[in-house]
């Protein structure tokens, strides 16, 4: 039976500013870019998310929620430095991290001989020399899987610490809201609402069949995770699937000839990244739009990667819904890899960036 440990720092970026600067621990801070021009919250303290602010929300609206907001520049480089001390940390227990962020990760410790072999334990002392060498705080959940264990580092929330039993699993996943098991997103929460799914005793009640129907190949995962199920391994690597790049607008652009400048300088930028992935083949490429409104809205196609292909994928898509646009991004996605086609990936990669 596995032992799957889930840390995640408290408000990271936030937290390290507070760190830094006393003065902002009492006051409802969050990092991100400034109203004025088109920003972004990243991170959010608690005192700032008691007036609802979240990160992914648009500055000028975290201002009108909380006008005492006080906002920080992000600095990544001591989120960084940050990350690779907690980083290293997490290795002094298992080499199995699977980072998910800078910080958050799942630690496999079912070999780890540390703290007479007790998972809990563990996590407890990774809490503890987390904050004696960073001066920062983490939760951690404890389970046998992945998704029990991420579900479990949120209970006890900020600087906690939950760790759910193999007998307890159950019980536990039952009360879970569907809004929280991993793959759900707002359009298929909606759905399930509609079906009277709310939470995973809810969803028990359907068949693996029923879910396959309603959901496709996600549903066959739907019925395990329901019922607290997940084979999942703690993975060290991982594929790199896409690549792109994006722009958010100081203003709204409407304008579609503005539009196509941007995206040739955005196709110029992907091309030359992957000049460092010459070992993957392109599969797709793929356009986004993002309107004033926050509607956002993708394309992708196979097609040869250009200037051109690019531009009649926006065009294409754009001229659906011919409105103000905030953000305009570019990208490919990868085809997987299978061992034996190794050899052949240099020279296909090559071609088609041709």
């Amino acid at each position: 039976m596995r032992k799957i440990i889930h840390v995640d720092m408290d408000a990271f970026f936030a937290a390290v500013e507070m760190r830094d600067n006393p003065a902002l621990r009492n006051v409802p801070m969050a990092v991100g870019g400034s109203s004025d021009r088109r920003g972004v919250i990243s991170t959010s303290n608690y005192e700032a998310r008691k007036f609802g602010v979240r990160s992914a929300m648009p500055t000028a609206t975290a201002m009108k929620l909380c006008p005492q907001l006080v906002l920080v520049r992000s600095n990544f480089a001591k989120y960084q430095e940050a990350s690779e001390q907690v980083f290293e940390i997490f290795h002094q227990y298992t080499h199995l991290v699977e980072g998910l962020s800078l910080d958050e990760a799942f630690l496999d410790v079912t070999d780890s001989p540390l703290c007479k072999g007790s998972a809990t334990l563990m996590a407890q002392e990774i809490r503890q020399k987390i904050q004696a060498k960073t001066g920062l705080t983490a939760s951690a959940g404890i389970a046998t899987n992945k998704l029990i264990a991420k579900l479990a580092s949120d209970i006890n929330k900020p600087n906690g610490l939950f760790t759910v039993a193999p007998s307890q699993v159950d019980s536990f996943i039952q009360k879970v809201s569907i809004e929280r098991i991993w793959g759900v997103g707002k359009v298929t929460a909606k759905r399930m609402h509609e079906l009277g799914i709310k939470t995973c005793l809810d969803m028990q009640k359907f068949s693996r069949s029923d879910l396959i129907h309603l959901f496709g190949k996600f549903g066959d995962h739907l019925y395990d995770f329901c019922r607290g199920i997940d084979e999942r391994e703690v993975e060290t690597e991982h594929e790199r699937k896409s690549l792109g790049t994006e722009k958010t607008f100081s203003q709204d652009i409407s304008d579609f000839e503005e539009m196509k400048n941007h995206v040739v300088r955005m196709v110029a930028e992907v091309k030359e990244s992957l000049e460092n992935y010459q070992d993957k083949i392109i599969k797709n490429l793929h356009v986004k739009i993002k309107y004033h409104d926050f509607k956002q809205t993708t394309i992708e196609r196979q097609m040869p990667i250009s200037e051109e292909s690019f531009i009649l994928l926006l065009e294409e898509r754009w001229h659906q819904d011919p409105r103000a646009v905030r953000l305009l991004g570019v990208g490919v996605k990868f085809e997987e890899v299978k061992t034996k086609e190794i050899f052949q990936l240099p020279l296909l990669a090559h071609a088609c960036m041709k």
